[in-house]
């Protein structure tokens, strides 16, 4: 496959955001793929926060809003939404903008590429990936991190797409439809979208709260992608600080570049 024509690709909202970004970037280059790694960001981005991912080599393109109604944007604002549909498994910092996460849409708009694939800037990558630019559109991992009864909805935090504007302009027809309430955003919208997507295993996707819910599903030697769901690792002091240490550790090595540990010696979790 041309890796020119592959890309991975981020989204960024704001400055927390970009602090993520950055170790997710740090990893990606870790695992020596020769795709692109693509940063998108809108205008709630400062540029001194992001000078530091232009840095490391990412590519930065702007991605503005979506163009959504008015009630379209009153049903998803974070106050709205987090009373209509509350998030009780764990708890969202304060910096998360819901509304925000549909400017992920955009990434159809990136046609130069034929293939990408979607991480949130809120994982770091801990092995080459690259063949999942080799899967079908739209591949996803299911959102399992409390019981296998999850395995039926799908977590958007890493994605295969095919970049076509065709298909972004049919999804903005189908999104912002009237009384159209997304629960969990991009999220739940894409499983409408693509209702026949194609599960990835979970290695490719594990949630943090797998680490103290699920220890029989992580194994270091096949985890590929950790993602941060919920409270977010360079928050100081979370509700789940001392249950997640060694992962919160894993990933201030990343972001730090510094005393990244051999994945071999990771022990995993009590219970496994």
């Amino acid at each position: 496959m041309n890796q020119a024509r592959h890309a991975y690709v981020t989204l960024v909202t704001n400055a927390d955001y970009a602090v993520g970004a950055l170790a997710l970037v740090r990893s990606l280059q870790r695992t020596r793929t020769d795709a692109e790694i693509v940063v998108m960001h809108t205008g709630g981005v400062d540029a001194t926060a992001l000078t530091p991912l232009a840095s490391l080599g990412a590519r930065l393109v702007e991605a503005e809003l979506l163009p959504t109604s008015e009630a379209f944007n009153e049903r998803h604002q974070r106050v709205r939404l987090h009373a209509d549909a509350p998030f009780t498994k764990g708890n969202k910092p304060a910096f998360h903008t819901p509304l925000d996460n549909f400017a992920k849409l955009r990434l159809w708009q990136l046609t130069e590429y034929e293939r990408v694939v979607f991480i949130d800037a809120d994982a770091i990558v801990l092995r080459n990936i690259d063949r999942l630019f080799s899967y079908p559109e739209f591949s996803a991992a299911p959102n399992v991190y409390e019981s296998l009864a999850d395995f039926h909805r799908l977590n958007s935090g890493v994605f295969t797409a095919r970049p076509s504007e065709a298909t972004f302009r049919s999804m903005l027809a189908v999104l912002d439809h009237p009384e159209a309430f997304w629960r969990r955003t991009d999220q739940t919208f894409l499983q409408s979208y693509f209702p026949d997507w194609h599960g990835l295993p979970v290695f490719f996707n594990m949630l943090q709260y797998v680490w103290f819910n699920l220890p029989g599903l992580w194994d270091w030697k096949s985890v590929s992608v950790v993602h941060y769901q919920y409270e977010k690792p360079w928050e100081k002091d979370h509700p789940k600080a001392d249950k997640l240490k060694p992962l919160i550790d894993l990933w201030h090595a990343f972001h730090s570049g510094e005393g990244i540990p051999d994945l071999n010696s990771l022990e995993n979790p009590a219970g496994s």
